[in-house]
């Protein structure tokens, strides 16, 4: 919460398994020449072999505690603002466009 994260190249956030919730942070991937490598936020959670099994009580409908809330962020460069790689999804996104930049809510979680 309240965090600013920035990245000369790769990821500001790598999400592999469990719930991360992202509030009120600014995450900022620097421009580059090499900017299509660049992404805010990675989620490798779910993906064949790379998913940690978590203890958690706290289960989505599909039986799985991987997902990702995003909520009133601020997110700058970067190719895409989210890449997944198993099996979640962006879902619920809304934004909001200020004077000199642009908020986001959204979730990463199981379709």
């Amino acid at each position: 919460m309240n965090l600013t994260v920035r990245a000369e190249l790769g990821c500001c956030l790598l999400h592999r398994s469990g719930r991360l919730t992202i509030d009120g942070c600014i995450l900022q991937c620097e421009s580059n020449p090499l900017d299509y490598l660049s992404c805010p936020i990675v989620s490798t959670a779910g993906a064949t072999g790379l998913e940690v099994l978590a203890s958690s009580p706290c289960k989505n409908k599909n039986g799985s505690n991987n997902s990702v809330a995003v909520s009133e962020t601020r997110i700058e460069g970067g190719a895409k603002a989210v890449l997944t790689n198993g099996d979640l999804a962006l879902q619920r996104v809304r934004a909001i466009y200020a004077r000199a930049c642009v908020y986001f809510w959204f979730d990463v979680d199981h379709q």
